[in-house]
């Protein structure tokens, strides 16, 4: 019996050690705030590198300004996004906004006055279209795309964090 209690001893001795560390892999080395976390591309030119740093390769440029993208890494002052279509990349980190937009996926969405998929419709927006994130409330986003602002719900749009992105 006293052995099983040494290693039971053991056991939480050794979890003391990871559990902070659980915690501290959900933060950026280089910020300590939350990664994965979403940003915007903060110009319409922008070199999307292999690795973390000017001597690695271009291997594209965004030419989206405002576009969602997620940042997945951090190393120094470069972060590397991933954007809605899975390609990831290193950029500068003066190249990002923490002012968030909202990518519309799927077909087009309406735009609603309320918090209900009963609510009375604002606008309709087209696959693609970006939107300015003001707010988010349950599994609903308040946005505004030009002269609109209403609600959608974060499942019709990318650019917000769900559980699948955790």
């Amino acid at each position: 019996m006293p052995l099983n209690l040494f290693v039971f001893g053991i056991f939480l001795l050794g979890l003391s050690f990871v559990l902070p560390q659980i915690s501290m892999a959900d933060l950026g080395r280089e910020t300590g705030l939350k990664v994965p976390r979403f940003v915007s591309l903060s110009s319409n030119k922008i070199n999307v590198r292999a690795g973390p740093g000017r001597r690695y390769p271009i291997n594209w440029i965004f030419q989206r300004q405002n576009l969602p993208v997620k940042i997945i890494a951090e190393f120094d002052t470069w972060r590397k996004i991933k954007d809605h279509e899975g390609l990831e990349g290193w950029v500068h980190q003066r190249m990002l906004s923490g002012r968030r937009w909202v990518f519309v996926l799927g077909e087009s969405v309406i735009i609603r006055k309320e918090r209900s998929l009963t609510g009375k419709g604002v606008a309709r927006l087209e696959s693609g279209v970006m939107a300015r994130l003001e707010e988010i409330s349950g599994d609903w986003c308040l946005v505004e795309a030009g002269p609109y602002t209403g609600w959608l719900l974060k499942t019709d749009v990318w650019g917000t964090i769900s559980n699948k992105d955790l």
